[in-house]
């Protein structure tokens, strides 16, 4: 039986690839990855974002900004054209990504002022896929995949 890709966080799957240099591995549901051929992507890493690096947030213009206040704007914006690229060149139809993140984020992002509090949203990444045909879910929806 042929499984169908699903473009995933490689965070969620123990990479250490967020702005920390840590992972965020989640509980995932038994058999996902029999019934998908996981493809791990980290947009940040894609758009050639250096691991540590700074907290990035995207602000009320749609910017992206270190903490510091250096704009990445145009890193994330390549690193989610890379991923959509991939997802298109493996017929990825779905994509299980991580919440909150200035890529990734599904429903909810960070406020963009660095205050700790969440705003709803999407990351660059996540709504380039959207935008583009990809179901997007995130961790939290694992289990409806």
């Amino acid at each position: 039986m042929k499984r169908e890709p699903l473009l995933i966080s490689a965070c969620l799957l123990g990479y250490a690839c967020r702005y920390d240099g840590k992972s965020v591995p989640a509980s995932l549901p038994d058999g996902l990855s029999l019934r998908y051929r996981l493809i791990p992507v980290c947009p940040e890493l894609a758009g050639g974002l250096s691991l540590p690096r700074p907290p990035a947030e995207i602000g009320a213009d749609g910017e992206v900004t270190t903490k510091d206040g250096r704009s990445v704007t145009r890193e994330y914006r390549e690193g989610a054209m890379r991923t959509l690229a991939l997802a298109r060149s493996l017929g990825c139809r779905k994509a299980l990504l991580k919440e909150k993140s200035p890529s990734c984020g599904v429903h909810f992002i960070h406020d963009g002022i660095f205050s700790g509090r969440t705003v709803p949203g999407r990351g660059m990444t996540a709504a380039l896929l959207a935008e583009n045909g990809i179901a997007v879910f995130s961790e939290e929806e694992a289990n409806n995949l």
